[in-house]
């Protein structure tokens, strides 16, 4: 069987979107064989260091991640201009112009 690994999972820190519980999460990856497993919430990171010690108890490489929205100017603008724009206004997001530590490290 080859290799597999999820790379998009939103845990129950990623709210509205997130199910899996992290010890769940890592004791089926471990069950299933597999050896690496990500984490990806929704605009938050709350959940990466129980996902990390647990994951590395069971032997499994943790992946961390975040799934973030970039804002077209700064991510303190709120207009009202349509409908996208006064749904996405509770989504976290983060300023286009902003500049990443270490942003060799990041996947986009």
């Amino acid at each position: 069987m080859p290799k597999f690994t999820h790379l998009h999972v939103h845990t129950e820190f990623s709210l509205l979107d997130g199910l899996s519980k992290i010890g769940k999460l890592v004791a089926k990856t471990k069950e299933f064989g597999q050896t690496h497993v990500a984490i990806t919430d929704h605009g938050s990171m709350y959940g990466v260091i129980e996902f990390y010690k647990k994951s590395t108890k069971e032997e499994v490489k943790p992946i961390i991640g975040c799934e973030v929205y970039l804002a077209k100017g700064s991510r303190f603008d709120r207009t009202k201009s349509d409908a996208l724009t006064e749904l996405r206004r509770f989504t976290p997001r983060i300023s286009s112009g902003i500049r990443l530590h270490r942003s060799e490290d990041v996947v986009a």
